[in-house]
This record gives structure tokens, sequence and C-alpha cells, in this order.
């Protein structure tokens, strides 16, 4: 099989560039999706009010994101490591019960969303002002969850069977197509933020068709079946506990953000939660590369893990940290540098926002150039089907770390306080990360030591 003997014969930086450039190209694109909302919206006729309530909506959004990686990241986890197995009908029933979790699940979100809108916006700090804009918004996207499910959740799987261009395709169709509805919706029928949502909505039920085609088509090597859809408990069961940890680190998200919204109301009004959703949208931005990294490398770690090649594995992971730390670093310097022009993209009229925005925006992502060490690390632990560690990791720096400043430092710096939780939480959560990775290291090459010697002697 022409995927197995690349995965576990090919050179690793060349497989790292063939897997992670297209993922990279792919996330930066889908994070467009909340940039172009935000600069679309912002410069209509809805402007900082518009982005604020795109804002106040972003938990929901984080939460209905979530189970897509609850289920596609968990299922293409086992995926990966079942084909490193050679075997790819186990694989392709994984796949099948994925399909039928991404479309069950994404029914319940928007018929559960959809009934309790108000009061969910309501306890997520929307005030009058703000209420009317973020319910036009959310009730449209609410409406294509499915659509998202779909595109999301199975495009991590053209990925994981090999073909990363493939799924770099989708998104770049997704995010370009989001841009041209936007401008048609906004500015063409001036319909403001409720254009923004059809936007996204168009798009994303263009990227889940693109997909299903896909998999009913020759190109591909996993095949979606029926017989496959008919739920397997002990599926299931692998799934959400391989898929826990992403998905708990995309719920400690929407958490956070709900806490971070409610404390920038009280401690800086409208304004702060309108310049933090674009320091948040800036920020997503930068991170997607990293997490395109981490997309790149887990089917290559998990396939060689599973094929007992440990040493593909370590190396994999150590070309991983430095991509990651390299556009991080990256990242930051884009960020302080071109900070003015940035932010002015969203808005160029309010000096007040745009002050506000531009030092938040510095401070808080200070501490971007180890991020990426953070990240990798913990995803790692998700490749090499190890949820709990890595659901350790990943919510470390949320709940562990990033709530606790957020509700004790502005108590004595105010505004500022909010703003400075960010980089000590990911200074300290990289702390603790690099402990744990560096005895991680050492016991996986205590294996690879060992399955040496055991060919050794089987000879």
């Amino acid at each position: 099989m022409e995927h197995s003997k690349q995965l576990s014969e090919a050179k690793i930086s060349s497989l790292l560039i063939k897997f992670s450039v297209p993922a990279i190209i792919g996330m930066l694109v889908n994070a467009l999706y909340g940039v172009v909302d935000r600069i679309f919206v912002g410069n209509s006729i809805s402007g900082a009010l518009g982005i604020a309530g795109i804002t106040i909506c972003f938990p929901i959004m984080l939460v209905i994101f979530a189970f897509m990686v609850l289920i596609g990241m968990g299922a293409n986890s086992l995926v990966s490591i079942r084909l490193g197995e050679n075997k790819k009908e186990e694989a392709e029933h994984i796949l099948g019960n994925a399909v039928f979790l991404l479309i069950l699940i994404s029914l319940i979100i928007t018929i559960f969303g959809l009934i309790f809108l108000d009061p969910l916006l309501q306890a997520l700090g929307a005030t009058k002002e703000i209420l009317p804009y973020a319910k036009e918004f959310m009730q449209i996207i609410l409406l294509g969850t499915i659509f998202q499910a779909i595109g999301f959740g199975l495009n991590v799987f053209i990925r994981g069977e090999g073909n990363p261009r493939m799924a770099m395709y989708t998104m770049l169709l997704g995010s370009f197509l989001n841009a041209v509805f936007c401008s048609i919706f906004i500015f063409g029928f001036g319909m403001g933020i409720g254009g923004s949502a059809i936007a996204t909505v168009l798009a994303q039920a263009f990227s889940a068709i693109w997909v299903l085609s896909y998999f009913f088509s020759k190109k591909s090597f996993l095949k979606i079946k029926i017989k496959n859809m008919v739920p397997s408990k002990s599926i299931i069961t692998k799934i959400i506990a391989i898929g826990s940890a992403p998905f708990l680190l995309q719920l400690a998200a929407s958490l956070v953000s709900v806490i971070l919204n409610k404390s920038l109301l009280q401690y800086g009004g409208n304004i702060a939660i309108t310049g933090m959703g674009i320091v948040t949208s800036l920020q997503f931005l930068m991170i997607m590369p990293i997490i395109g990294i981490n997309q790149g490398s887990q089917p290559i770690i998990g396939f060689n893990y599973g094929a007992k090649k440990y040493d593909r594995v370590k190396e994999t992971f150590k070309l991983a940290i430095f991509a990651a730390t390299t556009l991080s670093v990256i990242g930051f310097i884009l960020v302080e540098v071109f900070a003015v022009p940035l932010v002015q993209l969203f808005n160029r009229t309010d000096t007040e926002l745009i002050d506000f925005t531009v030092y938040a925006l510095r401070v808080f992502l200070i501490m971007l150039p180890i991020i990426g060490f953070q990240v990798v690390s913990a995803n790692y632990f998700t490749a090499v089907g190890k949820p709990k560690q890595s659901a350790f990791l990943s919510l470390s720096r949320q709940l562990i770390f990033f709530i606790p400043a957020i509700l004790i430092l502005p108590l004595f710096f105010g505004i500022h306080g909010i703003i400075i939780a960010g980089p000590v939480a990911d200074f300290l959560a990289s702390i603790v990360t690099g402990i744990w990775i560096y005895k991680e290291l050492k016991h996986l090459g205590d294996k690879h030591d060992a399955h040496l010697a055991s060919q050794i002697q089987a000879e």
C-alpha cells in the first residue's frame, strides 16, 4: 500500500512538509472565516456593535467546533493507527461511525441551540445594545451546523489517509466562498451581520458537498459505507476517549471566552469586548499555522507509533516543534511590528477602540514564540493514543492558569490585569508541558531500545 510505504519509509522532513504545508494553508484559510467576518461586519452598517455581537457568540461557536474536533480528531487518530497496523476495514468502520456521530450531534446542537438562544446569549453577557446583533448572527449559524460538521469533521480524514492537498483545497474553497458571499450580502445587499452569517453557512455548505463528493469518488482510499454507519459502542467509546483531549481544550476555550467577556464588560465595557474580539480573532489567525503542524504531524506520528517505529515518531515530533516555534516567532514579529494596520482593518474611525486594541494585541500575544512548543507537545499525546496526558496539558493553560489569572489580576490592575493574564498563563503552561514531554521522550527512547532488542533476539 503506497500510503503505508510513504509514512513508514519516506524521509520525515519531506513527509512533514507534504502533510503540514497544505494543513497550515488550510488552517490559515479557515481562520480567515472569523477574521473576514469581523472585518466586513466592522466596516458595515453593524459597525463595532456587530463585532461585539460576534464576540459574544464566540463561546457557542467554540462549543460547536469542540464537538467537531471530538469526533474528527478522535476518529482520525484511531484511523491513522489502524492504517499503520494495515487494518483498512477497521479504519473504514471507524470512519462510518464518525459520520453517524457528526450528523447526530449537529442536529442536536441546532435544535437545542435555537430553543435556548435568547437566555444563552444573555447568560454570555450580551447587553441590550449587543443582543440583537448576536441573536441575528447566531440563529443563522446554528441552522448551518450540519454543514460545518461534515465539512470540517470529515476533512481531517482526507488528510489522515494521505491526501493533505485535497484537504487544503476544501478549506481554500470554503474561505474563498465566504469572502465572496460576505462582500455580496454585506455590501451588495446591505445586510450587515446577518449577511455575514449567511455567507459563512453557504461557504460551509459548499465545503461539505466537496468533502462528501471526494469520499464517494474513486480518489479516496477510505470509503464511506452505509453499513459502517451503524453505531458501534466500542468504536464510539474509543473515538470519544481519544478525542476528549482536543474536545476539552475547545470547551475550556469556550469557558474562558465566557469569563473573559464578562470580565471585559465589567472593567472596560463594550469597547473592551469589541477590542478583545479583534485580538482573539488575530490570535486565532496566528495559532492556526501551529494547528496545521499538529494536523500534519498527527498521521505520521500515529502511523509510526502503531508500526512501532519509535525513532521516526521522535524525529517527527522534534521537527514539528522546530517548525511550530519558527511559525510562532514569525507571528509574534508580525503582531508587534504591524499591530496598528492590523487593527485598522477592522475599524478605521473609532480612535479609542483602535488605541485599546493595539495595546491589548501587543501585550496579550507577547508569549506567542513559546506557544508552538506547548500546543505541539500536548497534541503529541493525542497522536499516540494517550488522551489523559494530552487533556491535562491542553487544559493546563486554560483552566489551571488562565481562568484564575483573569479573575485575580483585574482586582489589582483593572482592565490591564485581564490583558496580562494571557502571557502569564502561556508561560506557566509551557513550563509544565516541558517537564511532561521530557519524561515522555525518555520513555519513548526506552521503548525503542526494547523493540530493537526483541528484533535482534527474534533473528
